[in-house]
This record gives structure tokens, sequence and C-alpha cells, in this order.
């Protein structure tokens, strides 16, 4: 392991920042932490840096003890929102001070530097300075910077939380990519749901001091595993479900001869249950009124009351009587025509695709 965290926890006055935390972080890999503002996130990278001093547990880096050990101490290196570049330095000036100040050989200095501006792609920019770069130029010299003194890992707090929307895009792919091509371990932090999904290995989702649960990308989304993970990583419909029969692992609600619910569940369920269950809205489909659901899954009808066009994509906001309103997610290569405000339409999604929101109760139905 690159990191682990063994019992680690961190309290300010009576405010409890990370409780307990126990976490394996693997050699090599892109491993993000993901949460809302306050969740103990940033907490956790900066007892992994070295700035804050867990008041409980242990922090190994490559199995060695640096609970106590100073930043400049640990082989870790950080990068922040606010990459902190020196004004008056060129780029390669900024990305050779920590190889001046470890003394390294002006001969082995230069060919590192080198590598590591062709490896971020700023070739040729050598004597610029950084209010001569875009923000996107800025935070590939702040890496370079960083990742230049070969650290066991690179901790990232938010370094694009200050770029727009297109070079965000732009930069969790090129983060990937340089991830990829040096095979450094980075621990990175977001609240952005999209940018951990899109360059992690595996995403820890913290909650209130606590990890809710880690897992690759499509576990995190396919199968999360308590209600706030379900809420917080992308869109999500949520319904109660009141258990009429149970059958070969599946949950039945009937609610006439053309409309029911149905869910995948344990073997503890049992009939006049009530479950809270989910359903992304990608996997629900809309058709006029009277389609027919696939076979074994569910199917209600509703009345169409907004379209929400997003480019390639639309919204459906379908009140149902029998599940609240549900959201529809359709291509528009996809969509039905004349599907308008007002319009009765029946949506259904396969059965595998529903689940139930571990820990939730729900109200009566």
């Amino acid at each position: 392991m690159a990191i682990s965290l063994q019992g680690v926890g961190k309290r300010f006055g009576s405010v409890v920042a990370v409780r307990e935390t126990h976490l394996d972080i693997k050699d090599g890999e892109f491993f993000s932490m993901l949460g809302p503002s306050g969740c103990g996130k940033t907490t956790t990278l900066r007892m992994i840096a070295g700035f804050e001093v867990p008041d409980e547990g242990r922090v190994l880096l490559r199995g060695t003890d640096v609970t106590n050990a100073p930043p400049n101490q640990r082989n870790v290196n950080t990068v922040f929102q606010h990459y902190a570049l020196f004004p008056h330095m060129s780029v390669l000036d900024n990305v050779s001070f920590g190889l001046e100040l470890k003394r390294v050989p002006r001969g082995e200095r230069r060919d590192r530097v080198a590598e590591m501006l062709r490896v971020v792609q700023l070739e040729g920019m050598e004597k610029r300075k950084p209010q001569q770069l875009s923000g996107g130029q800025q935070q590939r010299v702040a890496l370079a910077r960083a990742l230049v003194n070969r650290p066991a890992a690179l901790l990232l707090d938010e370094p694009l939380g200050a770029l727009d929307v297109k070079l965000r895009k732009q930069m969790q792919l090129e983060l990937k990519r340089i991830q990829t091509e040096l095979g450094t371990t980075f621990v990175y932090v977001t609240h952005d749901q999209e940018e951990a999904l899109t360059m992690s290995d595996r995403i820890a989702v913290m909650n209130g001091g606590d990890i809710e649960q880690v897992g690759d990308p499509k576990e995190i989304y396919e199968h999360p595993q308590t209600p706030f993970v379900a809420d917080f990583v992308g869109s999500l419909n949520a319904f109660d479900l009141r258990v009429d029969e149970v059958s070969e692992g599946f949950a039945v609600m009937r609610v006439n001869e053309r409309e029911r619910l149905v869910v995948p569940v344990g073997a503890e369920t049992r009939t006049g249950d009530e479950l809270r269950v989910a359903v992304r809205p990608e996997r629900v489909r809309i058709e006029p009124a009277n389609g027919r659901a696939p076979e074994g899954g569910s199917s209600v009808e509703g009345t169409v009351v907004e379209l929400v066009y997003l480019g390639g994509l639309t919204q459906f906001h379908v009140d149902t009587g029998t599940a609240g309103r549900i959201v529809s997610h359709r291509m528009d290569d996809e969509v039905a025509a004349g599907l308008a405000p007002g319009k009765r339409v029946t949506l259904t999604w396969p059965a595998e695709h529903a689940y139930v929101l571990a820990g939730a109760v729900s109200s009566e139905i």
C-alpha cells in the first residue's frame, strides 16, 4: 500500500472532523475522496500530508509510520487549488526549484525537468513567467513542480476548482493521462461527482467525517451502499414500495393490472414490509401511455409536467400517482415524438436496475 490510515481521527474543539477512519490506498492508483463541504475529505488529505496531526490512529506511507513526521519529512507533495507558483520565476525555475533545494546535480536536474515538461506538455514554454500562462498551463506547472521530486504520492486538493467548465473537463483527462504515464499514486479531493467518476480507479465517499463507501466508479454509481451515496453520486429517483409479494429474489408491489413496482431484495424481506427504492433516471424508459413493461420489470403511468432540454439529453419530469415524481433522461434520438407536457405516458425499467436504499425507513404509503 502507498498510504494506510489506521483508525485515524481528528477533532477541532468539539467538532469531529474525521471519525476513526481506516483506509488503504494502493501504490500507483488514482484515488479520490468525494463528498460535500465539511465532510472531512480535506482534513484527511492534510493528515496524510502532515499539515494536521491526528488525535488518534496512525498514518503509514509505504509501511513507514509518519504520524508525527513534519511535511518536509514525508515523501509526498501537495497541489492546491491556488497553485502558489513563484511569479518572478520562469516555468523552468519553478519546476526545478525543489530539485535545487535537494542539491540534485545539475545534469540530472536538467534531465528530470525536461522530462517532466514533456509529460505535462509544456515544452517550449520554459522561459515564460506564470502571468504569461493560461489557468490550465499554470496548473500543469504546479503539477510538474510537484512530480519532478518523484514523490511516493501526489495529493491534490480540488486543483481544478479555479478553472472554467470546458478547461476543467480537459484537465480531468490530462490529469488521468499524466497519472497513468508516470504510475504515481494520486490522492484527489473533490466535491464534483462527475470529476471523481471520470478520473478515479477507486473512490471513497465521505459524509460527516465518515467514509460511507469505497469502490470503483461503476460500483459507487450502480451499487450505492447507503442512502447518502445513492443520492450524492449522480441523479436519483426515490420512492416508497409496499411489498405485496416476494418471488425468486424480487419484491413486487402491484398497483393495478397495468402498474407494478419491482426491486431485487434479500432473503430477509417479507410481505408487508415498506422499502425505500431508487432507480437512476437514465434507466427509466418513457413511452406514450399503455406501453408494456419489460419482462419482470416495473411499469407506472403518469403525466408529463416538464421537459428540460440539455443539448443531446432531454429530462422528462413525470408525475405518477404511484411513485411520486419520476425523472427520465433520454438521448434526443431515443425520444418519442409528441411527449409534451400534459401527455399521459408509461414509465418502465428492468427490475435489476432498481435497488433498495439500505438503512432508509420509508413513510407510510
